[in-house]
């Protein structure tokens, strides 16, 4: 199977019911991301993508925090996992969503969602009410992360898209570095809530400078495409990443009921949510997705147990644990600067799964008590140094490879795939941790950090195939 890049309809009129893209080739040539015509959209974009992520990360920090406050320990998973399951939810509405009518409405609806989300979870008077403003926010975020994704594709040329995706990774990296200390921060000199609050209140102005790129970026719907099933799906889908997610963090034997649950839906939902051919690797797009989730997983499987081996067997400090983690943002960020500057990217993703590969295994010989820990670093930094050559390409292919009216649905199953395979191999190494750590740390790390070498593996084998 031979994959094209899309050209759009062979004729000068553009088809009836397709989307007309705001990309004028002449006025575009020549003008970078930091230009007067795109610099609005660059910097909006690059602000709301890192407020999602600082809530991302700064919850976590502040989570302990809010539980003792509000006296909801028994809702703290709910807090966390209810916002996963409206994300998978909102990611795939964004989608569909973004192709019917054009993606502005989506985004400024995402937007308004996801500060409406943060201001009722930082005026929250009970933990019920916080878990309900979590939720808001999960379905703000989907709708903003998906929405972003067909505007870079009808607004900025393809030069620039490489690049821009880039930027979008330091976006998410930032706030995992900063994020924790600035939460810490908030939560001890002021207050927990300020954690959502303030974030709320830089949400409108990023807006702002993304909108005047959202001109002409909204169209009547065809009406044979109005109705999908797609949303019900996603529920499902839904329905068991939260069962995965509550139930690996449980002990006994209802858990395995809900996690035997949860695997259950994925594999009758999450197919319907990916393109055809996803599982097995087609040759294209699919392969493209299928890469996304699986690099995702594997890198989320080794660096999940880095800092727990780190404290816990090697004696390292937190502050020292923590700057041995930061190698991984500058990794991360070099390889997205990397492949924004390369003339090739064809064999980039191969490239970069090899050294997730690499970085992985370097990072499990470090369980052996005798090796040095340096090589715990090198394989942080090469795992890391391979997911920011991988991303920005595998978002910039999905939009290279689909229709201008399919770029909704493929950018949410791209975004769906990493967030589905995540949540189920994280659920998966969990369990098997747990369950040989009472015999043997050693052993029980094995395990972990071992599904995330046959993950690379597998991610190898599927980058072949991304050409």
């Amino acid at each position: 199977m031979e994959v094209e890049r899309w050209h759009g309809p062979s004729s000068d009129e553009p088809r009836k019911g397709w989307p007309v893209s705001a990309i004028d080739a002449d006025s575009a040539a020549g003008a970078g991301l930091l230009s007067r015509r795109y610099r609005s959209l660059t910097v909006g974009a690059l602000i709301l993508i890192s407020l999602v992520a600082f809530e991302y990360v700064a919850v976590a920090t502040a989570m302990p925090t809010v539980a003792r406050a509000l006296d909801g320990l028994a809702l703290y998973a709910a807090a966390f996992g209810g916002t996963l399951a409206a994300g998978v939810v909102s990611m795939v509405v964004s989608g569909g969503w973004s192709d019917v009518r054009g993606p502005a409405v989506p985004l400024r609806v995402g937007v308004a969602v996801f500060a409406a989300g943060l201001l009722l979870a930082g005026v929250a008077p009970v933990m019920w009410v916080l878990v309900v403003g979590r939720i808001v926010q999960g379905l703000g975020g989907g709708l903003i992360s998906v929405a972003l994704y067909v505007v870079v594709g009808h607004t900025l040329p393809e030069e620039l898209r490489a690049r821009f995706f880039g930027l979008l990774a330091g976006a998410w990296l930032l706030p995992s570095i900063a994020g924790p200390l600035v939460a810490g921060l908030l939560v001890e000199q002021l207050s927990w809530r300020w954690v959502f609050l303030a974030t709320a209140v830089l949400a409108v102005p990023s807006l702002v400078l993304v909108n005047p790129s959202l001109r002409g970026l909204s169209w009547p719907a065809a009406p044979e495409r109005r109705r999908s099933r797609r949303p019900l799906w996603a529920l499902g889908a839904a329905a068991g990443a939260l069962l995965l997610h509550y139930g690996g963090q449980q002990t006994g034997w209802v858990p395995v009921v809900l996690v035997v649950l949860g695997l259950g839906a994925l594999v009758v939902f999450a197919p319907m949510l990916l393109p055809a051919g996803t599982f097995q690797g087609r040759v294209g797009l699919p392969s493209v997705v299928a890469l996304r989730g699986i690099a995702g997983a594997a890198a989320s499987a080794a660096e999940v147990f880095i800092p727990l081996m780190l404290s816990r067997e090697r004696g390292l400090s937190p502050t020292t644990a923590g700057l041995v983690l930061a190698t991984s943002a500058v990794g991360w960020m070099a390889g997205s600067w990397l492949q924004g500057r390369m003339s090739s990217q064809q064999r980039v993703p191969v490239v970069g799964a090899v050294l997730l590969a690499a970085g992985v295994a370097g990072v499990t010989a470090t369980v052996v008590p005798v090796v040095p820990l340096l090589l715990c670093i090198a394989g942080l930094t090469l795992l890391s140094l391979g997911m920011g050559l991988m991303y920005p390409v595998l978002s910039l292919l999905t939009l290279r490879w689909s229709a201008p009216q399919e770029q909704g649905v493929n950018s949410s199953a791209l975004q769906l795939s990493e967030s589905l395979f995540t949540t189920t191999v994280l659920a998966v190494t969990g369990a098997l941790f747990a369950a040989w750590l009472v015999w043997s740390p050693v052993t029980a790390y094995f395990a972990g950090f071992g599904v995330a070498s046959v993950l690379t593996l597998l991610a190898v084998a599927v980058a072949v195939r991304v050409r």
